[in-house]
């Protein structure tokens, strides 16, 4: 497989999977030198939650400006681009088709490559676009609104799930116990500042499936536990802030308890000494503080991706894009899309970052 000259190459990104539409262009000697976000959250707020039909329409509304405003931020044109990397999947099929099929028409159009990329990659390796990186091999935590997973990272490319949640995503628990308090969309955020002024003793919240010996995830029982405690308030007739902020700071503290107690086995079991933390919930504040502890008491390092490429972005998949093209792999003429498709079905990446 012959590799892509790394001098001055770059790539544009594109990522369309869910109600964000990022777009990042990334240069193999500078990084990333542009990027925008759109975010979504006031067009599904009135909904409770993401619309698939208008997440895609609002895609096709902002993708093409923001590639324009992207390029003009980092003075060039279209016919600067070596490469052009999408997000294929997982995510609302679409919302993906957007952004793949725009890639791959700019892609066709410049006689230049196209990648379809793994959206849960981009998160994986958005640590690695940091000065401070990590070193291979590392265990991973990837948590957001759609995936909970504990990820043996042996290679760029080479990824072994331990564990994964067999229900609600840890970031979909988040949101969906933020609704049930009346916190509204997006409810992790909101339910996360809530918890600050609560007591977290209150109520003792069970840590799901922590006494089993395996690392995978459970998070719908902490959900409903919440409602039930959050019913028998009502019952009472206590419906106070202060009642609702201790019910948000007992989850919250449930939940990061429960990721910190499956990382800490995950450790032991692997022998890593090295954890990355990514994805949406890779932002809470509880998390980031109790991780950042832990693997200094254990003579470890924890990495974080910054804040802004937590959540969706460009620059992670113009990164793993970039990666991809330059190991020589290609998309295909014919655009497609992987709604569902497990990390483990990617192939090693034969290159070097």
């Amino acid at each position: 497989m012959s590799l892509i000259s790394k001098n001055s190459y770059k790539v544009l990104g594109i990522e369309t999977s869910c109600d964000e539409t990022g777009i990042a262009l990334y240069d193999s000697e500078r990084g990333i030198i542009a990027d925008a976000l759109y975010s979504q959250v006031e067009l599904h707020q009135r909904y409770g939650g993401v619309v698939p039909e208008l997440a895609s329409r609002d895609h096709i509304r902002k993708t093409l400006p923001l590639i324009e405003t992207v390029l003009n931020k980092a003075g060039l044109s279209a016919l600067d681009l070596n490469g052009i990397a999408y997000t294929a999947g997982p995510g609302l099929v679409g919302a993906l088709l957007v952004g793949a099929l725009l890639g791959r028409s700019i892609a066709y159009g410049l006689n230049i490559p196209a990648i379809g990329v793994h959206h849960m990659e981009g998160h994986l390796l958005a640590a690695l676009l940091e000065q401070e990186k990590p070193e291979l091999p590392f265990l991973a935590l990837l948590v957001s609104g759609g995936h909970t997973l504990l990820i043996e990272v042996a290679a760029l490319g080479v990824y072994r799930v331990l564990g994964q949640s067999i229900d609600d995503a840890v970031g979909e628990a988040f949101d969906k116990t933020a609704k049930l308090l009346g916190l509204g969309y997006p409810g992790g955020p909101a339910l996360a500042r809530l918890a600050e002024k609560g007591n977290a003793k209150r109520f003792r919240f069970p840590r799901p499936m922590t006494d089993k010996a395996h690392l995978d995830f459970s998070f719908s029982g902490l959900k409903t536990h919440a409602m039930v405690t959050y019913k028998a308030l009502l019952a009472q007739g206590e419906d106070t802030e202060q009642a609702r902020a201790d019910i948000a700071a007992a989850f919250q503290e449930a939940a990061v308890d429960t990721l910190l107690l499956k990382c800490k086995r995950a450790l032991t079991q692997t022998g890593l000494k090295q954890l990355v933390v990514a994805g949406g919930v890779s932002a809470n504040s509880l998390l980031r503080h109790n991780l950042q502890q832990f693997m200094q008491q254990q003579g470890g390092k924890v990495f974080f991706p910054r804040l802004e490429y937590c959540t969706d972005n460009g620059a992670m998949i113009a990164y793993a894009g970039y990666l991809r093209l330059q190991a020589g792999e290609r998309a295909e003429l014919t655009v497609g899309v992987k709604p569902r498709w497990p990390l483990n079905e990617l192939e090693a990446i034969e290159t070097q970052r």
